[in-house]
């Protein structure tokens, strides 16, 4: 069975006291939860108060949004897995289409990124997906299956199955548009496929996929129990705890 995992990814939103705040009425919420992990994953400078929280929280950890894939270095602005280690983060973001939109990343620097991540002991959350031009045009297998095998291009399959991947449908991240269930379970279906044919069935099988797209409370339990949605990468509703907490408890309803 996989456990499902649900992400919060804060975005450039919350400074490390309202993060600390959101955490306190967390914990009341999803009190003695265990029907998923929970990653919450804040700006970096909320990861160190977030983190003595956290490391006190049984069923959460700690993720980040982004980093750098040389460990040090005249990189200004950047973040390594080191720096991100210290404060005990388990997981990062990498690839996220505001990340490859905004700032240019392509392919080959999302692997060097997931590469790094696995040398410095970070579990990657991939992410992929087609735009709103791509869906229109048929062409979302093909972005999928290219942007699956350059980024994870030279990994093993010990590393993949360390690896989560985050089925984002551009078209459908903060524009209130969500995929259908049909959908969702589609593409989720298809990039499940391409691993088996990059790595093995049976590591394909073992592969967390979550869905990140405008997920909230009144659509995620249908989503999340989708036979190859295996949790969210949540957006805008994460930045609310009550609001993530009942995403949270769908993915352990039947």
């Amino acid at each position: 069975m996989r456990k499902k995992i649900i992400a919060a990814n804060w975005k450039m939103n919350m400074t490390s006291g309202e993060g600390v705040s959101f955490m306190e009425d967390l914990k009341l919420e999803l009190k003695n939860f265990d029907g998923a992990e929970i990653v919450i994953i804040p700006s970096f400078t909320a990861l160190p108060r977030l983190s003595e929280i956290i490391s006190e929280l049984p069923g959460i950890t700690l993720g980040a949004q982004n980093m750098w894939h040389e460990p040090s270095g005249a990189f200004t602005g950047e973040v390594s897995a080191g720096m991100l280690r210290e404060f005990f983060t388990r997981y990062v973001v990498l690839g996220h289409s505001e990340r490859r939109i905004i700032f240019g990343e392509t392919d080959e620097l999302v692997n060097k990124k997931v590469k790094a991540a696995h040398a410095a002991s970070l579990r990657p959350i991939l992410c992929v997906g087609e735009t709103l031009e791509e869906r229109d045009a048929d062409r979302h297998h093909e972005v999928l299956a290219k942007q699956l095998k350059g980024s994870l291009a030279g990994l093993d399959a010990e590393q993949m199955l360390d690896t989560v991947i985050a089925y984002e449908p551009v078209w459908a991240i903060g524009t209130g548009r969500t995929a259908t269930p049909e959908q969702a379970q589609e593409a989720h279906a298809f990039i499940r496929k391409t691993l088996a044919e990059i790595f093995d069935p049976a590591t394909a099988a073992k592969v967390r996929i979550q869905y990140g797209g405008s997920v909230k409370p009144d659509n995620a339990k249908e989503l999340l129990h989708q036979p190859d949605i295996d949790g969210a990468l949540v957006g805008g509703a994460s930045l609310d705890p009550r609001s993530f907490a009942k995403i949270v408890q769908a993915a352990a309803r039947k």
